[in-house]
C-alpha cells in the first residue's frame, strides 16, 4: 500500500515535471524546461519566502505545545476541562479555523480588528494587508498546531521515568535544570515526532490560505502547496508538468528539513548525547 500509494506517485511526479502536459492530452518532452521557467519565475519566489516564514514561525508550536503540556500535566481539581480546551482546536477542521479566523479579523466588526482600532485608533484589515496577511494565516495554522503538539507531550510526559526525576531531585535539579537534563532527553521521541509533523504542517500550508485569502491580495499569501494546485488544478492552470515541478520542489525542501533532523537525532544517541 506504501509502495503504490506514496512512492510510485514520487517518482510519478518527478517524471511528469520534465513534460509540458496539461492532464488529459499527449505530453511533450521539455526536459529542464518547467524548473528552469520555475526559478524565473516572481510568484514561485513569493510563495517561497512564504513558506520559509511559516517554516520559522511554526517551530514556534513545539515548545509552546511542551510547556502547556507541562502545565496541563498536574494531578489537580478541574484539570480535565483545561485538557479539554486546550484539545478542542486539534478536533475541529481547518476549514473552520480558517473561517473563525477570518471572522477574528474581518473589517468591522471582527474582534481584532476592533481591539487594534481601540488601542490603536488605526484599524488594519490584516487579511487585506499584503504586509501582515501571511502573519495572519499563520497565527491561525498554530491554533490548532500548538494543540497537537501538546498531546504529543502529553504523552511522552506519561512515559517520563518517575526515579530519574527523584535522582534529579537529589542532586539538586529543579526548575529549569531539572526541565533541561531530565524530562527533555526522555521527551527526544516526542520531540521528533512534533517537529516531524510541524515541518510537514508549515510546508503544505494549503488549506487556511484556500480558506482564509485563496492567494491574495495580489499573490501575496501564496504557499508552494496553494501555487502547485493554482498551476496544475484550477481554471486558470491546468499544466501539470509545471505544477509537478513545484511539487518536486517542496518535496525537496520537505526533506532536507526532515533528513538534518533525522541525522542529528541519530548522532546524538549514538554519541549519547
Amino acid at each position: 500500500m506504501f509502495l503504490v500509494y506514496v512512492i510510485a506517485p514520487i517518482f510519478q511526479s518527478i517524471w511528469i515535471s520534465f513534460y509540458d502536459w496539461d492532464g488529459i492530452g499527449a505530453k511533450t518532452w521539455i526536459g529542464i524546461g518547467n524548473y528552469v521557467e520555475l526559478f524565473d519565475d516572481d510568484a514561485f519566489y513569493t510563495s517561497l519566502q512564504n513558506n520559509i516564514l511559516w517554516l520559522v514561525l511554526y517551530m514556534l508550536a513545539v515548545p509552546a505545545g511542551l510547556f502547556i503540556a507541562i502545565f496541563l500535566n498536574q494531578t489537580v481539581t478541574g484539570i480535565c476541562i483545561y485538557k479539554s480546551l486546550f484539545f478542542f482546536p486539534f478536533v475541529i477542521s481547518q476549514v473552520v479555523v480558517g473561517l473563525i479566523f477570518s471572522w477574528f479579523y474581518a473589517p468591522g466588526f471582527g474582534l481584532f480588528y476592533l481591539f487594534l482600532e481601540e488601542v490603536t485608533g488605526t484599524p488594519i484589515a490584516i487579511l487585506a494587508d499584503e504586509r501582515f496577511v501571511t502573519y495572519g494565516i499563520i497565527a491561525a495554522g498554530l491554533w490548532p498546531q500548538i494543540a497537537y503538539c501538546m498531546i504529543l507531550y502529553l504523552t511522552g510526559l506519561n512515559n517520563v521515568s518517575p526515579d530519574q526525576i527523584e535522582a534529579g531531585r537529589l542532586d539538586g535539579a529543579k526548575g529549569w535544570r531539572m526541565l533541561w537534563h531530565v524530562i527533555l532527553p526522555q521527551l527526544k521521541p516526542a520531540t521528533f515526532i512534533a517537529v516531524v509533523v510541524t515541518v510537514i504542517g508549515a510546508l503544505r500550508s494549503f488549506d487556511l490560505v484556500s480558506i482564509m485569502t485563496d492567494g491574495g491580495p495580489y499573490g501575496s499569501s501564496r504557499v508552494l502547496s496553494f501555487y502547485m494546485y493554482e498551476q496544475a488544478l484550477s481554471e486558470y492552470g491546468f499544466r501539470m508538468g509545471y505544477g509537478a515541478a513545484i511539487a518536486v520542489v517542496l518535496f525537496a525542501i520537505m526533506m532536507v528539513f526532515i533528513s538534518g533532523f533525522i541525522w542529528r537525532m541519530v548522532r546524538d544517541e549514538r554519541s549519547g548525547g
